[in-house]
């Protein structure tokens, strides 16, 4: 558990501190969006993927995330190197009910 940001748990909630592009390994050719996040639980920062394509545009700086693990536990996935988690909820709502207009992100 020393290198599991996640302390055994399956989802953490944490700060965004960062939005960045992480650019995938060869023969891939893409830069794919991320996030930096500061776990609430143990204060350490990770970087979270951010699914879909235009779905960075629902996360801000300051914002609460929650994020849980890749697939593969504790392994980073497919063409991105060193992102072990994704983004799953914005302040509450899901990122995919954001993407499909089915729900709102609140004003905060």
């Amino acid at each position: 558990y020393r290198s599991d940001p996640l302390v055994g748990a399956s989802q953490a909630k944490g700060i965004v501190i960062d939005r960045m592009g992480v650019e995938a390994k060869q023969p891939n050719s893409a830069i794919r969006k991320a996030v930096r996040v500061q776990l609430h639980k143990n204060r350490k920062r990770i970087t979270a993927f951010v699914p879909n394509d235009g779905m960075l545009n629902f996360i801000e700086v300051n914002d609460e995330v929650l994020v849980s693990g890749f697939g593969r536990s504790g392994h980073a996935v497919g063409d991105i190197p060193g992102v072990r988690f994704k983004v799953v909820k914005v302040s509450g709502v899901s990122l995919v009910a954001l993407y499909r207009h089915i729900a709102e992100k609140p004003k905060s």
